[in-house]
């Protein structure tokens, strides 16, 4: 047993020997000097080394004019011209470093410059720790990287990731843009930077704004996730995951999206939208609704899809598929729609559908025509088949009025004068002043005019008649009471900007909605570095 024991101490002993000689530091090697002195009154303990020297710490090559090696302390103070070299990783140069080789750390100050070989560093006083090959400074430095010029208070160098990161103000400027953040990480190598807290981009054509975000300064590639928005002289677009290309000048936004348009009073909702600024369009969808702001009034139009083409003065809206739309007194349906600020005319295609006030409107053909000069909506015009069509106000009947086609004019935003021409029909219930049904009229005739007052028919007048009677109620059966082709859709009718989205968008804009506020009430922590950036060097030598 006593052997056991003894032969166990003795493995003990000579493990812990050689785990001791392992981390037993190496010595500095002094490689060349032209003169070297000891003086103990002046430097103690130290050897002054002068001329041409240079000096070796496992791997490290260190030289300058002048030095003082501390062989006890395994420690160096250089002067003048000193250079201290990693391989080809990392060069430091300065007035004076000193380098402990116990502990493998460097401090180099007066004109410190960094080089590495992506970037240079320039500032006060630079701290090298070999261990985690971190370099670090707390005074003003400046680093060059290409095209791109960072300045910060203070910052840190990562050798093996290529990598600096700053936590207090640091500022990007390159020909194209300034980025500012007080938190950035940066790419030396492929020149990716990762956004994190308040951080702005600014360039000659927008301004950009995220407190989480990627952004590529050598491909002008940017993603961004959190309360981010790029503002152009005209439009500002919203979302919580932005996608940038400045190249193409293109961006796309998902979840969230808003696209605000200063100059034509608009704005565009829903949760994927693309922007071309180059082209001067935009195509959201996702429950699209576009909002423009007309006599003092919102329009809301709604589509599977919406595109916007077009500069200032000669800009084109479309509206793809069930579209929708309502306004404070009018609303209506089609197919889709197609709006025209240049020639200031609205194209409802595709079994369209009117409803103004109590008065519905449908026709092959409709057109919303404005006028250019006041910007107001000026006349509508209904080709082929039409038919205008409202309830009795007491009884069970409905007013109908049918023709081949219609031409309407609008009085401070409210259809106020209607023609309908050629094949003119009319069935209406007359009443008098205490709403008494008087007969019910119907006529036909060549050409109507309608006059409507508070969104309801108030006289009618007929022109060149060809026929009219006036039935008392008992006297005209049920079926005769109807024209042909009749379809009465008042439950289809808009009757506010929420009716316009069908129960599946709201189903999806619901579970968007949660999944974006879901997402904001995490704790915002840095983005995870991507692929691309961690395999930038392996990439570039494939």
């Amino acid at each position: 047993m006593k052997k056991l024991l003894l032969f166990i101490s003795c493995c003990l002993t000579i493990l812990g020997s050689q785990n001791l000689l392992a981390q037993t530091p190496k010595k500095i090697i002094i490689e060349n000097s032209d003169f070297a002195d000891v003086n103990q009154i002046e430097i103690p303990d130290a050897t002054l080394l002068t001329g041409n020297v240079r000096v070796n710490h496992d791997g490290v090559i260190m030289t300058c004019n002048k030095a003082y090696y501390f062989q006890k302390e395994n420690y160096i103070k250089a002067f003048g011209d000193v250079q201290l070299v990693q391989g080809d990783t990392l060069y430091l140069n300065s007035k004076y470093a000193e380098y402990n080789g116990n502990m493998k750390q460097a401090f180099a100050t007066g004109d410190a410059i960094m080089h590495s070989p992506e970037s240079t560093l320039v500032t006060d006083t630079i701290n090298f720790n070999r261990n985690t090959q971190e370099v670090y400074y707390n005074s003003n430095g400046t680093i060059t990287n290409r095209d791109n010029i960072l300045k910060s208070k203070s910052g840190k160098y990562y050798v093996a990731e290529k990598k600096f990161q700053f936590l207090t103000a640091v500022t990007i400027t390159n020909p194209k843009t300034v980025i500012k953040s007080n938190h950035l990480d940066y790419y030396s190598n492929s020149g990716h930077s990762y956004l994190f807290g308040p951080s702005t981009i600014t360039s000659k054509t927008n301004f950009i704004y995220t407190e989480k975000g990627f952004y590529d300064t050598k491909r002008n590639l940017a993603h961004f996730l959190r309360k981010s928005y790029i503002k152009y002289d005209d439009r500002l677009i919203e979302g919580d995951s932005l996608y940038y290309d400045r190249n193409r000048e293109f961006a796309s936004a998902t979840r969230n999206v808003k696209i605000t348009d200063s100059v034509n009073r608009g704005i565009v909702k829903g949760h994927y939208g693309e922007l071309y600024k180059f082209k001067d369009s935009m195509f959201v969808t996702k429950r699209a609704v576009a909002v423009n702001f007309v006599e003092n009034d919102s329009v809301y139009i709604h589509g599977k899809k919406l595109m916007v083409t077009g500069p200032e003065g000669n800009r084109i809206i479309r509206a793809f598929n069930n579209v929708r739309f309502f306004k404070t007194d009018m609303s209506g349906k089609c197919d889709s729609i197609h709006s025209s600020s240049k020639t200031a005319l609205t194209k409802l295609i595709g079994n369209p559908i009117l409803w103004n006030g109590e008065s519905q409107i449908t026709g092959d053909i409709m057109h919303l025509i404005g006028n250019q000069t006041t910007q107001k909506l000026d006349s509508l015009k209904v080709l082929n088949n039409t038919f205008i069509v409202s309830k009795d106000t007491l009884g069970t009947g409905f007013n109908q009025v049918k023709g081949q086609n219609l031409f309407g004019k609008f009085l401070e935003g409210k259809l106020h004068d209607v023609d309908i021409i050629k094949n003119a029909e009319v069935i209406y219930y007359m009443r008098n002043d205490a709403q008494e049904l008087i007969g019910i009229n119907k006529n036909v005739s060549s050409k109507i005019n309608i006059i409507f007052d508070k969104k309801e028919i108030e006289t009618i007048t007929f022109f060149k008649q060809v026929d009219g009677t006036i039935f008392p109620e008992k006297d005209l059966p049920e079926p005769d009471r109807k024209l042909r082709g009749l379809v009465w859709r008042g439950d289809e009718k808009i009757k506010s900007k929420d009716d316009i989205f069908t129960d599946e968008d709201n189903e999806l804009n619901d579970k968007l909605v949660k999944q974006g506020k879901a997402e904001e009430a995490k704790e915002n922590v840095p983005m995870k570095i991507r692929k691309e950036t961690l395999n930038y060097d392996k990439k570039k030598k494939k």
